[in-house]
């Protein structure tokens, strides 16, 4: 419906006047439509500048006033509606102003920047799915060519080969076409083939620099490539013009926190839900920094306040239950359980819900059905992965058959001699971040996290471009000469400075899945300490089931894809201790846990240090803690989690199975 118009056109003329003012001066034009409907009341063009007024001179909640009655006298008038969600948003009325724009995109589907609007407050209120459905719908209607139409329509329908294909054909006769460019990115980053995305966005702003949608994708693509400080760098770039962006500034926060600065991730958080508290997301990632830096209540009541905004969010009841402190109450367990009997959430949060539902009911004894909730967040996880055991197997034995005693001896004192990283590895929830935090209690190292160099080195000397594809790595490094392993030693050391900030001799990388590399750790830092710190097969496996981790470790979902994992593991370590004997230091868990101290003097006279009684104190040192033990290493060494899975013994049978003689014989190995 379109608003009407006086015959002598003097109210046309107005109304012009105050658009004009509107980019200028905000102010003036609030006065200007503040006059007109003093002359016709309730004029809806009228209504609509003067809410826009407001909320440019920064009143969006007096802007949400004026609006709302517009959009019941007319109900179908897409430019009112739009004002509104723009209010709303601009208010922190997050999910009103969801409501808002998805009533204006029902209402005026070609209108491009109303799918747009709508995915950021989808993307704020924590419905992923919904925010990418409506991104893909904003993208094809950037341009009304009828192959980008068609393209955005396959890439919508999540037929993304088809869309890729389409892309690429316009791409051949309009290489500069500026939505393709961008589409095509949004593929590759929807297949997690984030180098070519990345690739493609830089193109995107070297022919559109002030593109800030492909900007703030560059940062989210650099921030998945744990680029922190290069994604940050494009953020702040973004807050210069739109300080108060809400997307912008989670990002931001987001970022701070991969590089450990989480007071000042903190900080911004606070900033952004004072001005947007409506936004579960935010309060949950709030809840994860608050964790990480050791303020577990204030963590608790972040995710509190998430739920009690989105109480479908099943990351964030997780994320209460991965404290491994929290009990939750009846009214806990029944508002689980009422989420899941919902037959409208994702996968996701269904999974998410099912890991705490299981954490749940074992702190309650009721170890069956515990055991089943696992069972059930597990299968619904593996699902949507593609891990291959049998390609965890082939890694084993290509690097076996490549790192003999000869081969190591042709390279002996070649890569980088710096003596300064640590390497914590292993399965994760094997007693590593208990080893770490003892070490980092010394007063020559330092603590970082699970840092993704290491994985992101080999991965780039694989060169595999597509996952069915065979990687060259390991062998490729039979092919590089002294400087070249130097060079990658060089390359490692630079690309973790920056989680370095103490100052201290030494670096501690935690990243588990480091086992699987140790031939090129060895190769490129000679001088490096190994640690491979490991728990009872059962013990170690059964916590990795009924844990979800944020990403990565994809054989944790399956019991015999577990088993097979920690027999590969022990194999490869069996055989670099044969190759290079003395090379790793072992720690069981078992046993540092029964005799600390000896353990401890053990650990430091390997690193070459001399023992500090602050190593025996580990739990009053109060550094950021970033993974699922966060809570557990602030306490001392306790024996009550040794044999917790003993009470899911009958439902092992798989894993048992799949660990064959490892199992037998622990804590020795097998002859591989």
């Amino acid at each position: 419906m379109t608003p009407p118009s006086d015959p002598t056109g003097a109210l046309d003329q107005a109304l012009a006047h105050a658009e004009r003012l509107m980019a200028s001066r905000p102010d003036l034009a609030a006065e200007q439509a503040d006059e007109i409907l003093k002359a016709v009341p309730g004029h809806p063009q009228a209504i609509r500048l003067a809410g826009q007024a407001r909320r440019l001179i920064g009143d969006p909640s007096g802007a949400v006033q004026i609006l709302q009655p517009l959009t019941t006298t007319q109900p179908r008038w897409a430019a009112g509606l739009h004002e509104l969600g723009l209010a709303q948003a601009a208010a922190g009325k997050t999910s009103e102003a969801e409501a808002s724009f998805a009533r204006l995109v029902a209402l005026a589907p070609q209108v491009a920047e109303g799918w747009q609007r709508l995915s950021e407050q989808k993307r704020l209120m924590g419905d992923t799915a919904g925010a990418d459905l409506a991104l893909s719908r904003h993208l094809s209607l950037q341009a009304q060519d009828p192959d980008l139409m068609a393209a955005g329509a396959a890439l919508i329908e999540g037929h993304l080969a088809e869309a890729e294909a389409r892309l690429r054909d316009i791409l051949k006769v309009r290489p500069r076409d500026i939505p393709a460019i961008r589409m095509l990115a949004e593929i590759a980053t929807r297949l997690g083939r984030y180098e070519d995305a990345e690739a493609l966005l830089t193109r995107c702003l070297d022919l559109a620099p002030g593109f800030a949608p492909a900007r703030q994708n560059l940062a989210i693509v650099l921030y998945r490539q744990t680029r922190a400080a290069e994604a940050l760098s494009e953020v702040e770039a973004l807050l210069v013009s739109d300080p108060r962006n809400p997307g912008y500034r989670n990002l931001q926060a987001a970022a701070l926190g991969q590089l450990g600065q989480y007071d000042r991730a903190i900080l911004v958080y606070e900033q952004l839900l004072a001005d947007y508290p409506a936004q579960p997301k935010a309060w949950m990632s709030m809840g994860h920094a608050l964790k990480t830096v050791g303020r577990q209540a204030d963590s608790v009541a972040a995710y509190r306040r998430c739920l009690d905004l989105l109480p479908s969010l099943g990351e964030a009841w997780w994320s209460l239950a991965n404290l491994k402190t929290v009990r939750f109450s009846e009214d806990d367990l029944a508002a689980i359980r009422t989420q899941l009997a919902r037959t409208d959430i994702g996968e996701e949060d269904r999974f998410h819900l099912d890991f705490a539902l299981g954490k749940a009911l074992e702190d309650a004894g009721d170890y069956e059905p515990s055991f089943a909730a696992y069972a059930r967040g597990n299968d619904l996880r593996r699902a949507g992965l593609d891990y291959d055991a049998d390609e965890t197997h082939r890694h084993l034995v290509r690097s076996r058959a490549l790192f003999t005693p000869a081969f190591f001896a042709a390279r002996e004192g070649w890569g980088d001699d710096a003596p300064d990283p640590v390497f914590i590895l292993g399965l994760p929830r094997a007693g590593s971040t208990l080893v770490e935090q003892i070490l980092a209690s010394h007063s020559a190292i330092e603590g970082t996290m699970e840092l993704p160099d290491m994985p992101a080195l080999a991965k780039r000397l694989g060169g595999r471009s597509r996952r069915d594809a065979d990687s060259a790595y390991p062998d490729v490094l039979s092919e590089m000469d002294a400087d070249g392993l130097q060079a990658l030693g060089a390359e490692y050391l630079e690309r973790t400075r920056i989680q370095r900030k103490q100052g201290r001799a030494y670096f501690i990388d935690k990243m588990p899945n480091n086992f699987a590399h140790v031939g090129l750790i060895h190769l490129i830092l000679p001088r490096a300490r190994i640690i491979d710190a490991r728990r009872h097969p059962l013990a170690c496996c059964f916590s990795g089931f009924k844990q979800h981790f944020a990403r990565g470790q994809g054989f944790t979902y399956d019991l015999t894809d577990l088993g097979r994992y920690y027999a590969d593991y022990v194999a490869l370590m069996a055989h670099f201790d044969t190759v290079l004997p003395g090379r790793v230091h072992r720690v069981i868990y078992e046993q540092m846990v029964a005799d600390p101290e000896t353990e401890v003097r053990k650990l430091l006279d390997y690193c070459g240090l001399e023992f500090e009684p602050a190593c025996l104190k580990f739990y009053e040192n109060d550094r950021a803690v970033r993974t699922a033990s966060s809570e557990q290493v602030r306490r001392p060494i306790f024996t009550e989690g040794l044999d917790q899975w003993r009470h899911f013994d009958p439902w092992l049978g798989p894993l048992k199975a799949a660990l064959g003689p490892v199992l037998d014989v622990y804590p020795e190995v097998p002859a591989f």
